[in-house]
């Protein structure tokens, strides 16, 4: 059932965030550019797939329980640091990208740094998956 579950979180993480890194980093640079019209097909890969993301952690948590690891120190590290990029994403990047098609002024850059930040989470979070400290399978 661990396989299944470990399989199932990993698949989640590269279909539902991956698409939201890549449409949200897009986002700022398309902004910058007088043809506009990829924005709003960009904006909804972001909200759909952060819609998606949310198996991530449920199979996440699903996987830490079956291998009682729920207590360690990486895996609550990886949880805060997904939940501070749910919450960057959620209310922040999202809302910011609805200004922009709104019309409101929006700078690209503090967009742009925003998304770098929602970016490095992730990366950090992926980096303590695979290394685990503590971990006793020697990876």
């Amino acid at each position: 059932m661990t396989k299944l579950l470990l399989s199932l979180h990993v698949l989640a993480a590269i279909i539902a965030i991956g698409p939201v890194t890549v449409a949200a980093s897009m986002f700022p640079a398309v902004t910058r550019r007088a043809d506009r019209t990829g924005l709003p097909l960009l904006h909804r890969i972001c909200r759909v797939y952060a819609t998606l993301g949310i198996a991530v952690p449920v199979f996440g948590l699903a996987t830490a329980s079956s291998l009682g690891v729920l207590g360690d120190a990486w895996l609550i590290t990886s949880i805060a640091l997904t939940a501070a990029a749910a919450a960057l994403l959620a209310l922040v990047i999202l809302p910011a990208q609805r200004r922009v098609l709104a019309g409101a002024p929006v700078p690209p850059a503090r967009l742009g740094m925003l998304t770098g930040i929602f970016n490095l989470l992730w990366a950090v979070v992926v980096v303590l998956m695979i290394v685990r400290p503590g971990s006793t399978t020697g990876a």
